[in-house]
């Protein structure tokens, strides 16, 4: 494939992760041969975590609500400690927390859903 070619589907993304509303800012985001990811660390891992949450739905598991809540402050306090300048989070961590929140997004949403239909 040729390399305006790969710029071309590179630039979509990037617009398209962009309006998702991710900050994408190059130093929070995952690399893969020096082309950056259209997503932050912590927006790939809520997306990979919302996918797994799915997964783990049809599968009739059942996360807890408080267990969802657990993952979501876990996530926040991420951000806060960083936000506060206490501690640089690195994109792994934003990654991990973003994955957890993803899932307790999906867990909190099916639970809502359920409620409501069932």
């Amino acid at each position: 494939m040729k390399k305006s070619t790969k710029i071309k589907i590179w630039a979509y993304f990037m617009r398209l992760g962009n309006r998702c509303g991710c900050h994408q800012m190059e130093s929070r985001s995952f690399k893969i041969k020096g082309w950056q990811f259209p997503i932050c660390s912590r927006c790939t891992g809520i997306l990979v975590g919302q996918i797994l949450g799915v997964l783990i739905y049809i599968l009739k598991f059942r996360i807890p609500i408080y267990i969802s809540a657990i993952f979501l402050l876990i996530m926040f306090l991420d951000w806060y400690i960083q936000y506060k300048k206490i501690k640089e989070s690195t994109n792994l961590r934003r990654f991990i927390t973003g994955t957890l929140a993803g899932i307790a997004q999906i867990a909190i949403l099916g639970e809502v859903i359920y409620f409501i239909f069932i």
